[in-house]
């Protein structure tokens, strides 16, 4: 697996690792990868005409990966090039390696998760609330709307607040009011503000706030409570979120265990299924 570790893509690719890239710096990122070998050897022009974008651009991305304009960049990869090319056979292309940097995601969660404290104290607190609001924006919606379906089948009153705007606080106060004493927010990239004044709100009504982010410094964290972190993939035009779907599912276990009722929702939601033939297996 040496070969695979350091070839041309793989060095680029763990040049960009650790940077936030905007969609177009993505791009570039991308037609760098897919002409690995060339690479060292094109000029902004030449490598702006190979993504599609502007030569600004290229620029611009040049200085978002820490280098002060392209020439620098390009003379750091003529440093890094391997004398002699990898056979093509290995070298994994982009969409292996967003697996690959997928499963490393999964592997630093797990590590994490060897102290369960944290995922156990997230459940009990998710299991007390009555009602429980569900938050996630954006990019986050998916991952609080797949929470929440899950969820209600085990917990009396799930709320999900999958929708920004001025009615957001009402919803808060609401479930606040109805006696809820804790939230649970999915926040991943980008981060819009909307959401981190949304808990910054929540707390001030008197929720606690547990959220699974991206990172322990994403902006949220200094508006919550409890953060889990679980890393999302940047290797593709758009982040993968492997990792904190994941512990979302270990959040929904953790807070089935606090209720004593939960595998009773359960066998009736089954029975009640069955009776209407609800699915077709």
């Amino acid at each position: 697996m040496d070969g695979v570790s350091d070839s041309p893509a793989a060095r680029l690719q763990q040049l960009f690792e650790g940077h936030r890239l905007t969609p177009t710096q993505r791009r570039i990122a991308h037609s760098m990868v897919r002409r690995a070998a060339d690479v060292p050897f094109l000029s902004s022009v030449e490598l702006a005409e190979v993504a599609g974008v502007s030569q600004p651009s290229v620029t611009r991305f040049a200085v978002a990966l820490g280098f002060d304009g392209y020439p620098a960049l390009r003379r750091h990869l003529r440093e890094i090039a391997p004398a002699a090319a990898e056979p093509a056979e290995h070298i994994p292309n982009e969409y292996q390696q967003a697996v690959r940097a997928e499963i490393e995601n999964l592997r630093r969660l797990a590590e994490l998760l060897a102290d369960p404290a944290p995922v156990e104290r997230a459940g009990r607190l998710l299991a007390a609330s009555r009602p429980l609001p569900v938050l996630g924006l954006r990019a986050a919606a998916a991952q609080a709307r797949g929470f929440a379906y899950f969820a209600a089948k085990v917990h009396p009153d799930v709320r999900l607040l999958d929708e920004g705007g001025t009615l957001l606080a009402d919803r808060i106060d609401a479930a606040r009011r109805a006696g809820a004493s804790a939230l649970l927010c999915f926040a991943l990239p980008r981060h819009p503000k909307e959401v981190v004044e949304a808990l910054a709100y929540a707390r001030t009504a008197g929720l606690t706030v547990v959220t699974v982010a991206d990172s322990a410094f994403a902006p949220v964290a200094g508006e919550s409570d409890l953060l889990i972190p679980a890393a999302v993939g940047t290797g593709l035009s758009f982040d993968t979120v492997c990792a904190p779907m994941l512990l979302g599912r270990v959040l929904l276990e953790a807070m089935c265990d606090e209720l004593p009722d939960a595998q009773a929702r359960l066998e009736e939601f089954d029975a009640a299924a069955a009776a209407r033939g609800l699915f077709a297996d």
